[in-house]
């Protein structure tokens, strides 16, 4: 059985060497597939552009795993929409049926809520272009799926953290970090998380719901999250003070859906993850 993962960066990455643990042919499309490690087959693409390579006609997941190239409108639709258009088409020219499609989005996609909470059954309403394309994309997919005999996962991932994502670190390392002076929710999860979440979802016996989010199971204040880190790294804590406008949103995300399939976080709080990624960072005050 092979699982394809159309966009292969570091989640994806990260997800292809655990299918290729459970035994899976893994095969990766990214822009340099020579980056990749010998467990993923690299195939170069470029989802943005039409004429995708060959799909194996014994593909049983597909992962939609991309990244914009920058911060704007364009390059969001370019990666996410017209990415996901591309992966379709090949399908659809190759006429291959694979088991499931997964799309790793964001809970970009809810906007704010004020602190309240959301979930799988709450109406999306994105406050922002990248929420708004993401949100088109994941209508696409379970347009252009719908009647396939493919069925169709949307992943809302929130804000990734791990190795190499180390954001709020570096902005209280730095002096940059600043407690917001009104409560502010945030929602993560580990990069290993993440990925982890997406071979569950990719390989399950029973069948997947349309939409899960992927979040831990802590959405917690973002000055709790910023006092832990300065304690943890021996920093003075930081400010409070105005934070200006919050990334994604103020809204607590639930994961009860995720976690009633049986999945098990390995870092189920910012506490667990974040001493993983300082006790491999060695980042302390001196």
């Amino acid at each position: 059985m092979t699982v394809l993962l159309a966009g292969c960066g570091d989640l994806g990455t990260e997800a292809g060497l655990r299918f290729a643990a459970l035994g899976h042919r893994v095969v990766g499309w990214r822009r340099s597939p020579e980056k990749l490690p010998a467990a993923i087959e690299g195939v170069a693409a470029d989802l943005s552009s039409a004429g995708l390579p060959a799909i194996p006609a014994d593909t049983t997941a597909v992962v939609v795993a991309v990244a914009a190239d920058s911060p704007t409108e364009a390059a969001y639709r370019a990666a996410y929409v017209d990415g996901l258009a591309h992966v379709m088409d090949a399908l659809e020219r190759d006429g291959v049926t694979p088991r499931r499609v997964l799309f790793v989005s964001s809970t970009a996609v809810y906007g704010d809520a004020g602190g309240g909470w959301v979930d799988e059954r709450t109406t999306p309403e994105p406050g922002s272009f990248s929420g708004r394309v993401i949100r088109a994309a994941e209508d696409l997919l379970l347009s252009r799926l719908r009647g396939t005999g493919s069925a169709p996962v949307v992943l809302r991932l929130g804000g990734i953290y791990g190795p190499g994502r180390t954001r709020l670190i570096d902005q209280v390392r730095t002096g940059t970090a600043v407690i917001p002076d009104e409560p502010r929710y945030s929602n993560r999860i580990h990069r290993d998380d993440a990925a982890a979440a997406i071979v569950h979802l990719a390989t399950m016996d029973s069948v997947p719901s349309p939409v899960y989010v992927g979040v831990d199971n802590d959405p917690a204040e973002l000055g709790e999250v910023l006092r832990f880190l300065a304690a943890e790294m021996g920093y003075p804590e930081p400010p409070v003070g105005p934070a200006g406008e919050a990334r994604g949103g103020n809204k607590r995300v639930s994961n009860a859906l995720l976690r009633g399939t049986g999945f098990e976080f390995a870092y189920p709080s910012f506490r667990e993850g974040y001493r993983e990624v300082l006790a491999g960072t060695g980042v302390r005050h001196p």
